[in-house]
């Protein structure tokens, strides 16, 4: 017997949450870029609230241009599912609500969400401090890169975002998306590097697996990108606790560069 079920964006959740905004200050954001970019807008606690959800996956033009706004990521780099050009058609008028995914949920067993819950024996979400190492031929030396990020987890779904200002490398944003099972950590990483530093602008992804220590308050492994010679480049990356809490004071005493 299979179930239909929304799978919830935990993307968004997390920039959101690395933000410091609570549902409820990220609609009021939304409709005060609304207003700034001419396009005036009807966001709501609810509509955040159907989008982090998964209820609804797709916004609407208006709502998708506000959210880049106000986040600084483009729409893409929020979790939602790009619609197709006939979802768009109604997407130049201004106000109402995004398009209902209704039965647009994915459609799983109800055996592969239990296996996927009992895969997630701790929970891993708070604040974490996210160091890598990487070898510049350019400048023929070895580098590090840290940010302090948040996890969120869901069943065994870990979605990391770093906080603003929480960079060694000034704005350059850190995104995870990593799955958990048992000890063993698999996914991607993708960091958007600022455009006035070294790497002018360039985005970097790659994929990354890690061992989470027996604690459950590290997580140590070695990522995997591409250079810009087209060569296949490889570095450590840990992942080490911080604080369980995702509290706003919290949040507000980690948003700086890492020592």
């Amino acid at each position: 017997m299979t179930t239909t079920t929304a799978l919830p964006n935990d993307v968004l959740r997390a920039v959101r949450i690395g933000l410091r905004m609570s549902q409820d200050d990220l609609a009021k954001a939304l409709r005060k870029a609304g207003d700034e970019l001419g396009e005036p807008n009807d966001a709501s606690k609810r509509l955040v609230q159907r989008w982090e959800s998964g209820v609804s996956k797709s916004p609407r033009g208006v709502y998708a241009r506000a959210l880049e706004h106000v986040t600084g990521r483009p729409i893409e780099a929020l979790g939602f599912t790009l619609p197709v050009p006939m979802a768009r058609v109604h997407e130049d008028g201004a106000g109402g609500h995004d398009m209902d995914a209704g039965t647009e949920g994915v459609t799983v067993t109800s055996g592969a969400v239990q296996t996927a819950v009992q895969g997630a024996q701790e929970n891993m979400s708070g604040v974490w401090l996210s160091r890598y190492e990487f070898f510049s031929s350019s400048r023929d030396a070895t580098y590090e890169g840290k940010h302090y990020v948040v996890i969120v987890q869901h069943g065994s779904r870990l979605t990391a975002q770093s906080l603003p200002g929480a960079s060694s490398n000034p704005d350059s944003p850190l995104t995870l998306e990593l799955t958990l099972d048992r000890n063993v950590v698999t996914g991607v990483w993708t960091e958007q590097t600022a455009s006035d530093g070294y790497y002018q602008g360039a985005r970097y992804h790659g994929a990354l697996q890690l061992l989470v220590e027996p604690t459950g308050r590290r997580m140590a492994g070695k990522w995997v990108g591409f250079g810009k010679d087209f060569d296949v480049n490889t570095g450590p990356w840990e992942l080490r606790l911080m604080d369980r809490s995702m509290s706003k004071a919290t949040l507000e005493r980690y948003s700086n560069a890492p020592e």
